[in-house]
């Protein structure tokens, strides 16, 4: 995927938004942006956590800054929306990073709860749209705003229907209500994309890859920088780059 090419003072005039970016991929997406000199936006519903990623990253000489956000609050996500315009006048690159997986591994789908399914889908779901619809206005006055649905391979409907894929397997198919969110973050990616279409904005789903993180219980078959590098590569595309694609490591996936 051909990315945004740097200007002669790099990418310091871009302004990025990672949500639930205090640990995991999140973390290491906005390190890895700000290590290429992106001014990062660190962001989190746990605000001491927050301001603890963002000593850490300041620490390593890095520009980021910290923003409380809970994207399952439409409070939150106003006063979010208010402080960034407050800071920035515009954002360039939104993240929607924040999710969260409550099922318990072991169960049959049907044996999965629909308390589950509604927290799931207010994270994972709605929690995105809401937040991008309130930051979309910021977006647009960027001069080439991206916007990156970090989604998942559960989110493939054809792959979890493919024998061959690890996604076949009593392991994945106990998470419906998390692989229905990523499938549901995936239509919203196209549905958003068609809208933008003419305009410099562009929208696309990201595959992380089976990433070793919390939300896995440690599983997974690589580390969290590894898991971190397609959405910063869908963050920094350059205008000849897709737009309602659904990618990992810059190979097309299937919906």
């Amino acid at each position: 995927m051909p990315e945004r090419q740097e200007s002669e003072n790099g990418l310091e005039n871009t302004i990025a938004l990672v949500t639930g970016a205090n640990r995991g991929i999140g973390f290491e997406i906005a390190r890895q942006l700000a290590e290429r000199g992106v001014r990062v936006v660190l962001s989190g519903r746990d605000e001491a956590a927050v301001e603890t990623a963002v000593a850490g990253l300041r620490e390593a000489g890095l520009a980021v800054e910290g923003l409380q956000l809970d994207v399952t609050d439409p409070e939150s996500i106003a006063a979010a929306a208010t402080e960034l315009e407050t800071r920035h006048g515009r954002l360039d690159v939104l993240v929607n990073n924040a999710a969260v997986r409550i099922e318990k591994y072991g169960k049959a789908p049907s044996e999965q709860t629909l308390a589950e399914w509604r927290e799931t889908f207010d994270t994972n779901l709605f929690g995105m749209v809401e937040t991008t619809l309130a930051l979309l206005p910021l977006i647009r006055r960027s001069a080439a705003g991206r916007i990156v649905n970090v989604s998942s391979l559960l989110g493939s409907l054809t792959l979890h229907s493919d024998p061959e894929s690890y996604t076949y397997s009593d392991t994945f198919k106990a998470l419906p209500a998390y692989s229905a969110t990523k499938s549901a973050v995936n239509s919203w990616t196209v549905h958003l994309a068609y809208e933008l279409r003419d305009t410099p904005i562009k929208v696309n789903s990201a595959h992380p890859g089976y990433t070793k993180t919390g939300m896995n219980d440690g599983a997974g078959d690589q580390e969290p920088p590894d898991g971190a590098v397609t959405s910063v590569e869908l963050a920094l595309l350059d205008e000849d780059g897709p737009s309602g694609s659904y990618v990992h490591a810059g190979k097309v996936l299937p919906w």
